[in-house]
């Protein structure tokens, strides 16, 4: 495997354009050169249903800006894939090529970095796979589900000098590094508590299954290294429902929130973690929960909780709670606890400029960069929803060994 990056690192591009300028200076030439053009980013897109077509829209808004293509795709549905082709070449001019296994995508010395867009049981297999392959990688939230796989991903990517941006795009957005500018000053004073929930009352994942047939479907591909088992439409369909293909709340919508509350308060993993649930309303067949609390204690000294439930549509929650004051995360307004200094005064925090996650990912590509969402942050993440979801499989709190990089019951 070539772990070299095609692109050069910002120090040496920088020097090499200095000692290009000043030969230019030395010769007092009358004529320009015109500079070459960079290189074509080559992309490969693995994973092309609701989550892929949106990344590749992303993608192709920013093509003519960071030079970036994508020139091969990977999904295990043959609607899926062939749709998604043929966006592609309506927008670029050219046809992708097309796959039902990922690692053929991979072996294609012609692309440079992927995309990975599967369900969540995928990522860990896909990112390592990637990473080996010496590729850089956008890979979905959450990065995996399993620890192990997080710690080894981890590595992989600073060993092998990897671009790895994790789809947690709140750390591209405005409001979010403002207030998170805002709050390194400490306006809240210390914070005690961090509450977050998200509630709605509609059957979300219910995707039609007529459609979904087996001479249709890779059925061996998706099933990657779960063990053999007949063609089911739901599991692939449905798959945030079952425990084979998610770690169900957590995992699935907890992610943004944990990653939320790193980046607000610069705390990176929690100390330990407890959590209940239960299937309340929704007899559908699933394996997951439908109503979700966990509380996540921070050895900054604060608890985090986070909530979930598909049975009223009360909408989402987010506020950070200090000595002097709370900020409302939905709102985004400070208000002053009684008593605060008189210059903390209830506001509104404006937004600062945000930028394309996507974007963002392409130019690290070029620049070698570490993007907005590095990879350590999505380890961070992977720490927070694991044990959330550990706590509430085992019943037993969870704690954080992060000299081990380990997570154990206690």
């Amino acid at each position: 495997m070539n772990s070299t990056p095609r692109f050069p690192d910002r120090r040496r591009f920088l020097g090499h354009t200095a000692l290009a300028g000043l030969a230019v200076a030395a010769t007092r030439s009358a004529v320009t050169a015109a500079e070459p053009a960079p290189p074509t980013l080559r992309i490969g897109l693995i994973g092309a249903g609701e989550r892929g077509r949106f990344l590749t829209e992303e993608l192709l808004a920013a093509a003519e800006r960071t030079g970036a293509r994508l020139v091969a795709v990977a999904d295990v549905w043959k609607p899926n894939l062939l749709s998604c082709v043929e966006r592609i070449r309506q927008a670029q001019g050219t046809t992708p090529r097309s796959h039902t296994r990922f690692r053929e995508l991979l072996a294609q010395e012609d692309v440079d970095a992927v995309i990975i867009a599967t369900p969540d049981f995928s990522h860990g297999t896909l990112l390592e796979a990637s990473l080996m392959a010496g590729k850089d990688v956008y890979i979905e939230k959450p990065m995996t589900l399993d620890l192990p796989s997080a710690n080894r991903a981890l590595d992989l990517a600073r060993q092998h000098q990897r671009v790895v941006q994790v789809g947690t795009q709140r750390r591209s957005e405005g409001r979010f590094l403002a207030a998170a500018r805002y709050l390194s000053q400490q306006p809240l004073g210390p914070l005690s508590r961090v509450t977050a929930e998200v509630n709605f009352n509609q059957a979300r994942w219910l995707r039609k299954l007529e459609d979904c047939v087996a001479q249709d479907v890779d059925w061996e591909a998706f099933r990657l290294h779960l063990p053999d088992r007949p063609f089911d439409p739901a599991l692939l369909r449905r798959w945030q429902l079952f425990r084979a293909t998610s770690n169900g709340m957590p995992g699935l919508w907890m992610t943004h929130y944990a990653d939320a509350v790193h980046l607000l308060t610069g705390a990176t993993y929690p100390r330990h973690a407890v959590a209940l649930g239960g299937t309340y309303i929704w007899q559908d067949g699933r394996e997951h929960t439908d109503t979700f609390r966990t509380i996540l204690e921070y050895p900054e000294g604060f608890l985090f909780s986070w909530g979930m439930g598909l049975g009223n549509g009360a909408g989402t929650a987010f506020s950070l709670h200090g000595t002097r004051g709370t900020l409302d995360v939905e709102k985004w307004t400070v208000t002053p606890e009684p008593g605060a200094p008189p210059d903390l005064v209830r506001h509104e925090i404006p937004s600062a400029p945000g930028v394309s996650h996507m974007e963002n990912w392409l130019r690290c590509l070029r620049s070698r960069a570490r993007p907005n969402a590095d990879i350590q942050f999505g380890h961070q993440h992977v720490v927070a929803t694991v044990m959330a979801a550990s706590a509430l499989e085992t019943g037993r709190r969870q704690t954080y060994h992060p000299d081990a990089r380990e997570i154990r019951a206690t």
